[in-house]
């Protein structure tokens, strides 16, 4: 399904082979939303962008030619939110996946906003598009010696009991030090040291989120987390969530077309139980990740957030100086 192709022009008028994803990922590796919407309503406008793979270093061509849906990853959309009226009078669809974390007392995220300002973004963002299109992200959890379970689930309590009203979701994942030789080396640098989560801890955990979900009537999940928690009542997520996009985009023929499903000659909500999931599985990401295919525009060590625990960015400082170089050009890494 990512396998549609294009030929378009770029930026020096040369001719280039270019793929053309229906679902666009902005994006898991750099904060879009909060950095760099100017400068994707402009590569929009200009119709593609440039992608160097973080692994092989090769470039790649992506063309808006066959886009449908924008699914924004964000920790601060304001500046993007003055900008959806573009991608509204353009037709495309959208949703958000907005982390709310709250490391204010260990400055784990020192250049976001304070968190009293993220949650009234939180609230504005609901209020402009709707509750089921924001989805409230506590990711990743941490535990320290100081940082135990308990004062997690205060924390989590804190944010939920103000904008459980504003979402129809939340989803969380505890932090993978291992995962990533990013994260463990920058986590190497703190002076609490983070370590992989007991499976006790992890257990107090979900029954905690579960507990305080009892006032909230939120639907739960988990990011690319092989437990079963189900127990709690929380299901394994699909951060680009074909159910989701069923439920929202329905109307939008191509769309449901590249999910799998002919509206012109079956309802969506008899066909939903039946279709193949497995076909449009993202089979690119981590073994327990359910996300359906989607293409991701983003680029590593380009986010000036500076959170510690990032696994996109191997140092801040790279990661800003490459924010400064970006401007207008067709990738975000120059």
């Amino acid at each position: 399904m990512l396998n549609l192709t294009t030929i378009i022009k770029d930026d020096m008028g040369e001719q280039r082979k270019a793929h053309c994803p229906v679902i666009i990922s902005a994006s898991r590796a750099t904060d879009i939303p909060a950095f760099y919407s100017e400068w994707l309503v402009n590569r929009i406008k200009l119709g593609y962008v440039k992608w160097k793979n973080p692994f092989s270093g090769e470039y790649s061509y992506v063309s808006f030619e066959k886009a449908r849906l924008f699914v924004f990853w964000t920790k601060n959309p304001e500046q993007l939110m003055h900008k959806l009226q573009y991608f509204d009078d353009m037709g495309y669809n959208y949703y958000f996946q907005y982390t709310l974390n709250d490391y204010e007392a260990e400055k784990w995220e020192p250049h976001l906003p304070s968190l009293d300002k993220r949650i009234e973004t939180f609230t504005k963002l609901s209020e402009k598009i709707g509750k089921e299109k924001v989805i409230w992200r506590f990711d990743p959890i941490i535990i320290t010696e100081m940082l135990y379970p308990e004062k997690i689930l205060e924390r989590i309590k804190r944010i939920g009991d103000q904008i459980h009203g504003y979402t129809e979701r939340m989803v969380f994942s505890f932090i993978d030090v291992d995962c990533y030789k990013k994260v463990k080396s920058n986590l190497a640098l703190l002076s609490e040291e983070i370590r992989e989560i007991a499976p006790t801890a992890i257990n107090e955990l979900a029954k905690g989120i579960s507990d305080l979900n009892k006032k909230w009537d939120l639907e739960l999940g988990t990011c690319a987390e092989i437990l079963n928690m189900s127990k709690y009542g929380i299901e394994h997520n699909r951060c680009i969530d074909d159910r989701l996009i069923v439920k929202l985009f329905s109307e939008d023929a191509e769309l449901m077309k590249y999910i799998g499903i002919d509206t012109d000659q079956i309802t969506v909500e008899s066909v939903l139980p039946q279709y193949s999931y497995s076909k449009i599985k993202d089979k690119g990401q981590r073994k327990a990740c359910g996300c359906i295919q989607s293409k991701d525009i983003g680029q590593y060590d380009t986010c000036p957030h500076g959170c510690v625990y990032c696994y996109a960015n191997s140092n801040p400082q790279k990661a800003m100086e490459n924010y400064k170089k970006t401007g207008t050009a067709s990738e975000m890494l120059l």
